[in-house]
């Protein structure tokens, strides 16, 4: 009777542990999904969460660098698009000259998304159209006219060898390991 009562107990206190596993697990599955970005491309949860709880602390660290903060906003909104809420926070905390930068950034975060989560990049330039912000929609327009640019522009040149020094690092300032297994692009 007695070792009966200590296997329930057991079970009993194994059973918080095991559903609070299972929980994680299942949010993990779901922020992945919600990603448009490689792993080395995502900002890290700790980032997200500090933008979420306090959009314009945003604002604060990258006072005066609208390319730091069209780049760095554009990650977290392709890391997980469901920030779009404190975008929207953050759009009314914001300078008009921040706010042409956020469209930018919205625009780099629909073009990450496009190929990897059409579904990501629908809800971002919806999101985007209802804003309702002359400034944020002309800093989104202007994204878009640079990215058909420099997309034109590459279609005309040949392909060009890629460096050899930068080839082991990669991200935005080129601060991160890239990817030892990405195949090599065969010359034509």
């Amino acid at each position: 009777m007695g070792c009966g009562l200590t296997i329930r107990h057991a079970r009993l206190r194994w059973l918080p542990i095991v559903l609070a596993a299972s929980a994680l697990i299942v949010s993990s599955i779901d922020a992945c999904r919600a990603q448009c970005v490689e792993f080395s491309d995502r900002a890290s949860q700790l980032e997200l969460d500090t933008f979420v709880k306090s959009p314009s602390s945003l604002l604060e660290r990258l006072r005066n660098d609208k390319e730091k903060l069209r780049f760095r906003l554009a990650t977290y909104i392709a890391t997980n698009p469901s920030v779009l809420p404190s975008v929207q926070t953050l759009i009314s905390a914001s300078t008009s000259t921040d706010r042409s930068a956020i469209g930018a950034a919205l625009r780099i975060a629909e073009g990450r998304c496009t190929s990897t989560k059409p579904d990501a990049a629908r809800k971002i330039r919806d999101f985007a159209q209802r804003v309702g912000d002359l400034n944020v929609q002309a800093g989104y327009s202007a994204a878009g006219e640079d990215a058909s640019g420099v997309q034109a522009q590459s279609q005309d040149k040949s392909p060009a060898q890629p460096s050899r020094g930068g080839a082991l690092l990669d991200g935005e300032f080129k601060t991160k390991l890239a990817n030892p297994f990405k195949p090599v692009p065969l010359p034509n």
